[in-house]
Protein backbone atom coordinates (compact mmCIF):
# COMPACT_ATOMS: atom_id res chain seq x y z
CA UNK A 1 0.00 0.00 0.00
CA UNK A 2 1.48 3.17 -1.28
CA UNK A 3 0.33 6.91 -0.70
CA UNK A 4 0.03 9.29 -3.31
CA UNK A 5 -0.68 13.35 -3.54
CA UNK A 6 -4.13 14.57 -4.85
CA UNK A 7 -2.61 17.20 -7.00
CA UNK A 8 0.45 14.41 -8.26
CA UNK A 9 3.79 16.39 -8.36
CA UNK A 10 5.78 14.09 -5.32
CA UNK A 11 6.33 10.39 -5.83
CA UNK A 12 4.59 8.11 -3.88
CA UNK A 13 5.28 7.28 -0.38
CA UNK A 14 4.95 4.19 2.34
CA UNK A 15 2.78 4.71 5.41
CA UNK A 16 5.32 5.83 7.29
CA UNK A 17 5.81 8.35 4.95
CA UNK A 18 2.69 9.58 5.09
CA UNK A 19 2.46 9.51 8.67
CA UNK A 20 5.34 12.09 9.35
CA UNK A 21 3.66 14.21 6.20
CA UNK A 22 1.70 17.40 6.60
CA UNK A 23 1.21 18.01 3.28
CA UNK A 24 2.53 16.71 0.36
CA UNK A 25 5.47 19.04 -1.12
CA UNK A 26 3.20 19.94 -3.68
CA UNK A 27 0.87 21.16 -1.55
CA UNK A 28 -2.06 18.06 -2.33
CA UNK A 29 -2.77 15.47 0.59
CA UNK A 30 -1.58 11.91 0.64
CA UNK A 31 -4.19 9.16 0.05
CA UNK A 32 -3.83 5.49 -0.76
CA UNK A 33 -3.52 4.78 -4.34
CA UNK A 34 -5.73 2.28 -4.33
CA UNK A 35 -8.84 1.54 -2.04
CA UNK A 36 -9.67 -1.76 -0.70
CA UNK A 37 -12.73 -3.54 -1.62
CA UNK A 38 -14.42 -5.28 0.90
CA UNK A 39 -17.23 -8.26 -0.22
CA UNK A 40 -20.18 -9.02 1.39
CA UNK A 41 -18.51 -12.21 3.47
CA UNK A 42 -16.11 -10.02 4.92
CA UNK A 43 -19.07 -7.57 6.11
CA UNK A 44 -20.83 -10.40 7.92
CA UNK A 45 -17.57 -11.49 9.58
CA UNK A 46 -16.67 -8.05 10.83
CA UNK A 47 -20.13 -7.45 11.87
CA UNK A 48 -20.07 -8.89 15.18
CA UNK A 49 -16.33 -7.05 16.12
CA UNK A 50 -15.85 -4.86 19.13
CA UNK A 51 -14.96 -1.02 17.76
CA UNK A 52 -11.25 -1.28 18.57
CA UNK A 53 -11.20 -4.94 16.69
CA UNK A 54 -13.07 -2.84 13.55
CA UNK A 55 -9.73 -0.51 14.27
CA UNK A 56 -7.23 -3.27 13.86
CA UNK A 57 -8.52 -4.79 11.06
CA UNK A 58 -9.08 -1.91 8.66
CA UNK A 59 -5.53 -0.53 10.04
CA UNK A 60 -4.38 -3.85 8.66
CA UNK A 61 -5.49 -2.73 5.21
CA UNK A 62 -3.51 0.40 4.80
CA UNK A 63 -0.33 -0.29 7.22
CA UNK A 64 1.33 -3.50 5.14
CA UNK A 65 2.75 -5.94 7.93
CA UNK A 66 6.42 -5.49 6.85
CA UNK A 67 6.20 -2.19 8.53
CA UNK A 68 4.16 -2.72 11.86
CA UNK A 69 3.93 -6.12 12.38
CA UNK A 70 0.44 -7.26 13.14
CA UNK A 71 1.05 -7.76 16.87
CA UNK A 72 2.63 -4.74 17.41
CA UNK A 73 -0.44 -3.08 15.53
CA UNK A 74 -2.74 -4.98 17.67
CA UNK A 75 -0.79 -3.79 21.08
CA UNK A 76 -0.62 -0.07 19.57
CA UNK A 77 -4.30 0.07 19.16
CA UNK A 78 -5.04 -1.02 22.37
CA UNK A 79 -2.72 0.98 24.57
CA UNK A 80 -4.11 3.85 22.41
CA UNK A 81 -8.11 3.00 23.90
CA UNK A 82 -6.78 2.14 27.32
CA UNK A 83 -7.32 5.36 28.74
CA UNK A 84 -10.89 5.88 27.47
CA UNK A 85 -13.95 5.90 30.17
CA UNK A 86 -16.46 3.44 28.16
CA UNK A 87 -15.45 -0.07 27.93
CA UNK A 88 -16.75 -0.52 24.48
CA UNK A 89 -14.61 2.81 23.70
CA UNK A 90 -17.43 4.42 21.50
CA UNK A 91 -21.52 3.60 22.53
CA UNK A 92 -24.48 3.72 20.59
CA UNK A 93 -27.52 5.32 22.37
CA UNK A 94 -31.13 4.88 21.11
CA UNK A 95 -33.07 7.91 21.56
CA UNK A 96 -37.19 8.17 20.59
CA UNK A 97 -38.16 9.04 17.32
CA UNK A 98 -35.43 6.50 15.66
CA UNK A 99 -32.70 9.37 16.78
CA UNK A 100 -29.30 6.58 16.66
CA UNK A 101 -26.18 8.79 18.51
CA UNK A 102 -23.27 7.23 18.07
CA UNK A 103 -20.65 8.73 21.19
CA UNK A 104 -17.42 9.57 19.70
CA UNK A 105 -16.36 11.40 22.92
CA UNK A 106 -15.58 9.26 25.73
CA UNK A 107 -11.66 9.61 25.52
CA UNK A 108 -9.30 11.88 27.58
CA UNK A 109 -10.78 15.36 26.18
CA UNK A 110 -14.46 14.46 25.34
CA UNK A 111 -14.26 14.70 21.76
CA UNK A 112 -13.88 12.20 19.04
CA UNK A 113 -10.77 13.46 17.93
CA UNK A 114 -9.61 11.45 20.57
CA UNK A 115 -10.14 8.41 18.90
CA UNK A 116 -7.88 9.05 15.80
CA UNK A 117 -5.21 11.21 17.46
CA UNK A 118 -4.90 8.28 20.18
CA UNK A 119 -3.91 5.72 17.83
CA UNK A 120 -1.79 8.11 15.62
CA UNK A 121 0.70 9.30 18.81
CA UNK A 122 0.96 5.39 18.95
CA UNK A 123 1.75 5.11 15.90
CA UNK A 124 4.36 7.74 16.14
CA UNK A 125 6.26 6.82 18.88
CA UNK A 126 6.58 3.09 17.57
CA UNK A 127 8.46 4.83 14.38
CA UNK A 128 10.27 7.62 16.39
CA UNK A 129 12.05 4.84 19.10
CA UNK A 130 12.74 2.72 16.23
CA UNK A 131 14.54 5.44 14.22
CA UNK A 132 15.80 7.84 17.37
CA UNK A 133 14.08 10.25 15.35
CA UNK A 134 12.65 13.47 16.59
CA UNK A 135 9.71 15.34 15.42
CA UNK A 136 8.00 18.77 15.56
CA UNK A 137 4.21 18.60 15.06
CA UNK A 138 2.34 21.63 14.49
CA UNK A 139 -1.61 21.71 14.69
CA UNK A 140 -3.97 24.61 14.29
CA UNK A 141 -7.36 23.88 15.98
CA UNK A 142 -10.89 25.40 15.87
CA UNK A 143 -11.66 23.42 19.17
CA UNK A 144 -11.04 20.31 19.74
CA UNK A 145 -7.79 19.35 17.73
CA UNK A 146 -5.35 20.96 19.69
CA UNK A 147 -6.23 19.09 22.99
CA UNK A 148 -6.53 15.98 21.65
CA UNK A 149 -3.18 15.95 19.76
CA UNK A 150 -1.63 17.30 23.00
CA UNK A 151 -2.57 14.61 24.89
CA UNK A 152 -1.13 12.21 21.83
CA UNK A 153 2.51 13.08 22.91
CA UNK A 154 2.13 15.12 25.88
CA UNK A 155 5.38 14.24 28.40
CA UNK A 156 7.00 12.58 25.25
CA UNK A 157 10.79 13.03 24.59
CA UNK A 158 11.33 12.82 20.90
CA UNK A 159 8.23 15.22 20.31
CA UNK A 160 7.64 18.90 20.46
CA UNK A 161 4.42 20.43 19.54
CA UNK A 162 3.03 23.79 18.71
CA UNK A 163 -0.53 24.25 18.64
CA UNK A 164 -2.13 27.53 17.66
CA UNK A 165 -5.58 28.24 18.55
CA UNK A 166 -7.81 31.31 17.92
CA UNK A 167 -8.28 32.91 21.03
CA UNK A 168 -11.83 33.62 22.58
CA UNK A 169 -13.46 31.52 19.65
CA UNK A 170 -13.30 28.18 21.26
CA UNK A 171 -15.12 27.55 24.44
CA UNK A 172 -13.27 28.39 27.77
CA UNK A 173 -13.19 24.49 28.44
CA UNK A 174 -11.35 23.95 25.44
CA UNK A 175 -9.53 26.68 25.29
CA UNK A 176 -8.29 25.30 29.39
CA UNK A 177 -7.56 22.07 28.29
CA UNK A 178 -4.64 23.07 26.28
CA UNK A 179 -3.53 25.73 28.41
CA UNK A 180 -3.26 24.09 31.52
CA UNK A 181 -0.79 21.23 29.57
CA UNK A 182 2.32 22.15 31.64
CA UNK A 183 5.32 19.74 29.75
CA UNK A 184 8.53 21.13 28.22
CA UNK A 185 7.07 19.66 25.15
CA UNK A 186 3.87 21.39 24.35
CA UNK A 187 4.01 25.12 23.02
CA UNK A 188 0.30 26.21 22.78
CA UNK A 189 -0.04 30.13 21.13
CA UNK A 190 -3.31 31.96 21.52
CA UNK A 191 -3.78 33.52 18.32
CA UNK A 192 -6.15 36.91 17.76
CA UNK A 193 -7.61 35.76 14.74
CA UNK A 194 -10.21 32.96 13.30
CA UNK A 195 -9.16 29.37 12.90
CA UNK A 196 -8.81 30.01 9.08
CA UNK A 197 -6.24 32.28 9.49
CA UNK A 198 -4.21 30.33 12.66
CA UNK A 199 -3.92 27.30 9.29
CA UNK A 200 -2.21 29.96 7.11
CA UNK A 201 1.16 30.26 9.52
CA UNK A 202 1.20 26.84 9.70
CA UNK A 203 1.11 26.28 5.52
CA UNK A 204 3.65 28.95 5.61
CA UNK A 205 6.41 26.64 7.00
CA UNK A 206 5.15 23.55 5.39
CA UNK A 207 5.81 25.37 2.08
CA UNK A 208 9.14 26.27 2.96
CA UNK A 209 10.60 22.74 2.37
CA UNK A 210 14.02 22.76 3.36
CA UNK A 211 13.04 24.50 6.95
CA UNK A 212 10.49 21.65 7.06
CA UNK A 213 12.82 19.07 6.51
CA UNK A 214 15.56 20.73 8.57
CA UNK A 215 13.46 20.70 11.36
CA UNK A 216 11.21 16.92 10.93
CA UNK A 217 7.76 19.42 10.90
CA UNK A 218 4.50 17.09 11.04
CA UNK A 219 0.99 17.80 11.04
CA UNK A 220 -1.44 16.22 13.29
CA UNK A 221 -4.50 17.89 12.07
CA UNK A 222 -6.76 15.84 9.47
CA UNK A 223 -4.05 16.94 6.46
CA UNK A 224 -2.75 13.49 8.10
CA UNK A 225 -3.85 10.26 6.52
CA UNK A 226 -3.80 8.33 9.75
CA UNK A 227 -6.63 10.74 11.21
CA UNK A 228 -8.82 10.13 7.92
CA UNK A 229 -8.03 5.91 8.35
CA UNK A 230 -8.79 5.00 11.74
CA UNK A 231 -11.96 7.39 11.57
CA UNK A 232 -12.73 4.74 9.01
CA UNK A 233 -13.76 2.56 11.38
CA UNK A 234 -16.58 4.76 13.21
CA UNK A 235 -18.90 4.08 9.51
CA UNK A 236 -18.16 0.54 9.83
CA UNK A 237 -19.20 0.48 13.68
CA UNK A 238 -22.69 2.50 13.20
CA UNK A 239 -23.53 0.41 9.97
CA UNK A 240 -23.20 -2.75 12.30
CA UNK A 241 -24.79 -1.30 15.48
CA UNK A 242 -27.93 0.26 13.46
CA UNK A 243 -28.12 -2.28 10.25
CA UNK A 244 -31.39 -4.37 11.07
CA UNK A 245 -29.98 -7.93 9.31
CA UNK A 246 -27.37 -8.79 7.28
CA UNK A 247 -29.11 -12.24 6.08
CA UNK A 248 -30.81 -10.41 3.39
CA UNK A 249 -29.92 -10.73 -0.49
CA UNK A 250 -28.99 -7.42 -0.64
CA UNK A 251 -27.45 -5.78 2.17
CA UNK A 252 -29.36 -2.99 3.88
CA UNK A 253 -28.62 0.39 3.83
CA UNK A 254 -27.90 3.15 6.80
CA UNK A 255 -27.85 6.83 6.29
CA UNK A 256 -24.96 7.91 8.61
CA UNK A 257 -24.88 12.32 9.46
CA UNK A 258 -21.95 13.96 10.00
CA UNK A 259 -21.35 17.02 11.55
CA UNK A 260 -18.14 18.33 9.67
CA UNK A 261 -16.13 21.46 9.69
CA UNK A 262 -12.66 20.79 8.04
CA UNK A 263 -14.12 17.63 6.68
CA UNK A 264 -11.68 14.59 7.55
CA UNK A 265 -14.45 12.42 9.19
CA UNK A 266 -17.11 13.07 6.08
CA UNK A 267 -13.78 11.97 4.11
CA UNK A 268 -13.40 9.16 5.97
CA UNK A 269 -17.11 8.14 4.87
CA UNK A 270 -16.40 8.63 1.73
CA UNK A 271 -13.73 5.76 1.71
CA UNK A 272 -15.67 3.67 3.73
CA UNK A 273 -18.48 4.15 1.22
CA UNK A 274 -15.83 3.18 -1.41
CA UNK A 275 -14.84 0.12 0.62
CA UNK A 276 -18.44 -1.14 -0.12
CA UNK A 277 -19.71 -0.62 3.08
CA UNK A 278 -23.95 0.47 2.45
CA UNK A 279 -23.96 3.77 3.82
CA UNK A 280 -25.80 6.92 2.86
CA UNK A 281 -23.70 9.95 3.77
CA UNK A 282 -25.23 13.16 4.84
CA UNK A 283 -22.75 16.46 5.93
CA UNK A 284 -23.83 18.47 8.05
CA UNK A 285 -22.71 22.14 8.75
CA UNK A 286 -23.46 25.49 10.81
CA UNK A 287 -24.01 29.38 9.10
CA UNK A 288 -20.50 28.66 7.73
CA UNK A 289 -21.98 26.95 5.27
CA UNK A 290 -19.24 26.35 1.65
CA UNK A 291 -19.46 22.45 2.10
CA UNK A 292 -23.46 22.55 1.70
CA UNK A 293 -23.12 25.03 -0.86
CA UNK A 294 -20.69 22.82 -2.87
CA UNK A 295 -22.70 19.97 -2.66
CA UNK A 296 -25.86 21.29 -3.37
CA UNK A 297 -24.79 23.74 -6.18
CA UNK A 298 -20.90 22.86 -7.26
CA UNK A 299 -20.02 25.96 -5.36
CA UNK A 300 -16.44 26.03 -3.59
CA UNK A 301 -16.65 29.60 -2.62
CA UNK A 302 -15.60 31.31 0.73
CA UNK A 303 -18.17 33.50 2.13
CA UNK A 304 -17.57 37.07 3.32
CA UNK A 305 -16.25 36.08 6.84
CA UNK A 306 -16.17 33.07 8.98
CA UNK A 307 -19.15 33.92 11.10
CA UNK A 308 -19.54 32.69 14.96
CA UNK A 309 -21.51 30.33 15.94
CA UNK A 310 -22.38 27.80 18.80
CA UNK A 311 -20.96 25.12 17.07
CA UNK A 312 -17.33 26.52 17.23
CA UNK A 313 -15.39 23.65 16.38
CA UNK A 314 -17.02 23.90 12.90
CA UNK A 315 -16.71 27.46 12.30
CA UNK A 316 -14.24 27.17 9.43
CA UNK A 317 -14.74 28.27 6.22
CA UNK A 318 -11.44 26.37 3.77
CA UNK A 319 -12.38 22.33 4.83
CA UNK A 320 -9.51 21.27 2.77
CA UNK A 321 -10.04 17.82 2.90
CA UNK A 322 -12.60 18.36 0.71
CA UNK A 323 -9.72 17.88 -1.73
CA UNK A 324 -9.54 14.79 -1.05
CA UNK A 325 -13.32 13.80 -1.67
CA UNK A 326 -13.02 15.58 -5.04
CA UNK A 327 -10.06 13.66 -6.01
CA UNK A 328 -11.55 9.91 -4.79
CA UNK A 329 -14.89 10.92 -6.88
CA UNK A 330 -12.61 11.83 -9.90
CA UNK A 331 -10.79 8.83 -10.24
CA UNK A 332 -7.76 9.73 -8.86
CA UNK A 333 -7.24 12.44 -11.61
CA UNK A 334 -4.69 14.59 -9.67
CA UNK A 335 -4.53 16.68 -12.90
CA UNK A 336 -7.75 18.07 -12.87
CA UNK A 337 -7.65 18.10 -8.52
CA UNK A 338 -4.24 20.43 -8.52
CA UNK A 339 -5.73 22.61 -11.40
CA UNK A 340 -9.16 22.94 -9.33
CA UNK A 341 -7.09 23.76 -6.21
CA UNK A 342 -4.53 26.27 -7.22
CA UNK A 343 -7.55 28.32 -8.73
CA UNK A 344 -9.31 28.06 -5.45
CA UNK A 345 -6.07 29.15 -3.84
CA UNK A 346 -5.84 32.15 -6.05
CA UNK A 347 -9.32 33.22 -6.18
CA UNK A 348 -10.83 31.52 -3.14
CA UNK A 349 -13.75 30.81 -5.62
CA UNK A 350 -14.17 27.66 -7.55
CA UNK A 351 -17.41 26.32 -10.06
CA UNK A 352 -17.07 22.48 -10.16
CA UNK A 353 -17.21 20.86 -13.45
CA UNK A 354 -20.53 19.82 -13.77
CA UNK A 355 -19.75 15.75 -13.91
CA UNK A 356 -18.03 15.71 -10.55
CA UNK A 357 -20.68 18.26 -8.95
CA UNK A 358 -23.00 15.07 -10.36
CA UNK A 359 -20.78 12.62 -8.78
CA UNK A 360 -20.65 14.72 -5.24
CA UNK A 361 -24.24 15.31 -5.36
CA UNK A 362 -25.05 11.34 -5.23
CA UNK A 363 -22.28 10.78 -2.87
CA UNK A 364 -23.10 12.61 -0.40
CA UNK A 365 -26.32 14.68 0.95
CA UNK A 366 -26.28 18.00 2.91
CA UNK A 367 -28.09 20.18 5.53
CA UNK A 368 -26.83 23.38 7.22
CA UNK A 369 -28.24 24.91 10.50
CA UNK A 370 -28.64 28.03 12.50
CA UNK A 371 -27.69 28.81 15.73
CA UNK A 372 -31.90 28.55 16.17
CA UNK A 373 -31.89 25.98 14.86
CA UNK A 374 -28.85 23.94 17.37
CA UNK A 375 -30.71 25.22 20.09
CA UNK A 376 -34.26 23.80 19.23
CA UNK A 377 -32.73 20.24 18.46
CA UNK A 378 -31.02 20.70 21.52
CA UNK A 379 -33.81 21.61 24.00
CA UNK A 380 -36.31 18.69 22.06
CA UNK A 381 -33.43 16.02 23.05
CA UNK A 382 -33.60 16.86 26.02
CA UNK A 383 -37.46 17.28 26.48
CA UNK A 384 -38.02 13.56 24.91
CA UNK A 385 -35.23 12.29 26.26
CA UNK A 386 -33.37 14.10 29.07
CA UNK A 387 -30.21 13.70 26.72
CA UNK A 388 -27.78 16.45 26.37
CA UNK A 389 -26.59 17.37 22.93
CA UNK A 390 -23.12 19.47 22.58
CA UNK A 391 -23.90 22.27 19.61
CA UNK A 392 -22.10 20.18 17.01
CA UNK A 393 -24.15 17.14 18.05
CA UNK A 394 -27.36 18.96 17.77
CA UNK A 395 -26.57 19.87 13.80
CA UNK A 396 -26.97 16.30 13.02
CA UNK A 397 -29.76 15.44 15.40
CA UNK A 398 -31.24 19.09 13.54
CA UNK A 399 -31.25 17.03 10.32
CA UNK A 400 -32.89 14.09 11.79
CA UNK A 401 -35.67 15.89 13.34
CA UNK A 402 -36.09 17.86 9.76
CA UNK A 403 -36.74 14.52 8.36
CA UNK A 404 -39.23 11.86 8.16
CA UNK A 405 -38.26 9.32 11.28
CA UNK A 406 -37.40 7.28 8.25
CA UNK A 407 -37.14 7.66 4.48
CA UNK A 408 -38.70 4.89 2.07
CA UNK A 409 -36.04 3.43 -0.10
CA UNK A 410 -38.35 2.30 -3.11
CA UNK A 411 -35.63 -0.66 -4.57
CA UNK A 412 -35.34 -1.80 -1.01
CA UNK A 413 -38.96 -1.07 0.10
CA UNK A 414 -38.19 -0.64 3.63
CA UNK A 415 -37.50 2.05 6.14
CA UNK A 416 -33.63 2.73 5.95
CA UNK A 417 -32.14 3.49 9.98
CA UNK A 418 -30.48 6.71 10.55
CA UNK A 419 -27.37 7.25 12.49
CA UNK A 420 -26.11 10.95 13.70
CA UNK A 421 -22.57 11.05 14.88
CA UNK A 422 -21.50 13.08 18.27
CA UNK A 423 -18.26 14.65 17.86
CA UNK A 424 -17.84 15.91 21.61
CA UNK A 425 -19.67 15.69 24.68
CA UNK A 426 -22.17 18.32 26.14
CA UNK A 427 -19.66 19.09 28.84
CA UNK A 428 -17.34 21.19 26.65
CA UNK A 429 -20.09 23.63 26.00
CA UNK A 430 -21.52 24.84 28.93
CA UNK A 431 -22.23 28.19 27.17
CA UNK A 432 -24.56 26.44 24.72
CA UNK A 433 -26.07 24.72 27.18
CA UNK A 434 -27.12 27.44 28.94
CA UNK A 435 -28.51 29.26 26.27
CA UNK A 436 -30.57 26.35 25.01
CA UNK A 437 -31.95 27.05 28.35
CA UNK A 438 -30.60 24.08 30.04
CA UNK A 439 -28.54 22.64 33.12
CA UNK A 440 -25.37 22.28 32.09
CA UNK A 441 -23.64 18.54 33.29
CA UNK A 442 -20.12 19.16 34.43
CA UNK A 443 -17.25 16.42 35.42
CA UNK A 444 -14.96 16.93 38.02
CA UNK A 445 -11.80 16.37 35.65
CA UNK A 446 -13.55 19.44 33.58
CA UNK A 447 -14.51 21.90 36.85
CA UNK A 448 -10.92 21.19 38.01
CA UNK A 449 -9.48 23.32 34.71
CA UNK A 450 -10.75 26.15 35.85
CA UNK A 451 -8.19 26.32 39.12
CA UNK A 452 -5.19 24.73 37.04
CA UNK A 453 -2.09 27.44 36.13
CA UNK A 454 -2.23 27.79 32.98
CA UNK A 455 0.52 28.94 29.97
CA UNK A 456 0.47 30.15 26.54
CA UNK A 457 2.26 32.54 23.79
CA UNK A 458 -0.18 35.40 22.93
CA UNK A 459 -0.02 36.51 18.65
CA UNK A 460 -1.28 40.06 18.16
CA UNK A 461 -2.60 40.98 15.06
CA UNK A 462 0.13 42.96 13.21
CA UNK A 463 2.97 40.31 13.94
CA UNK A 464 3.98 38.09 11.56
CA UNK A 465 2.96 34.61 12.93
CA UNK A 466 4.61 32.19 10.81
CA UNK A 467 8.35 34.41 11.94
CA UNK A 468 7.28 33.95 15.55
CA UNK A 469 6.36 30.05 15.14
CA UNK A 470 9.63 29.66 13.18
CA UNK A 471 11.42 31.18 16.20
CA UNK A 472 10.29 29.06 18.59
CA UNK A 473 11.04 26.04 16.51
CA UNK A 474 14.60 27.22 16.15
CA UNK A 475 15.05 27.81 19.62
CA UNK A 476 13.46 24.37 20.85
CA UNK A 477 15.67 22.59 18.37
CA UNK A 478 19.30 24.22 19.87
CA UNK A 479 17.70 22.71 23.25
CA UNK A 480 18.87 19.05 22.02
Amino acid sequence: MEYVSTRGGTGAVDFEGALFSGYAPDGGLFMPQRIPSLDRDTLRRWSSLSYPELVKELCSLFVPAKLVPRNVLSELIDKAFSRFRHKNVVHLSRLKDGLNILELWHGVTYAFKDLSLSCTGQFLQYFLEKKQKHVNILVGTSGDTGSSAIESVRGQKNVDIFVLLPKGLCTQIQELQMTTVIEDNVHVFAAHGNSDEVDEPIKTLFADVDFAGKYNLMSLNSVNWSRIMVQIAHYFYAYFQCAPSLDTTQLPMVEIVVPTGGGGNITAGCIAQKMGLPIRLVTVVNSNDIIHRTVQHGDFSLAESVKATLASAMDIQEPYNVERILWLLSGSDSRLIKTLMEQFSISKRLKLPEDLHRKLSETLGSCSASDQDIVGAMRRCWEENQYLLCPHSAVAAHYHYSQPHSFLCLSFLSSIPRCCFAPASAAKFQDAILRAGLAPQIPPEISALTAMETRSTPLERGQDWAQVLRGRIEAVAQQW
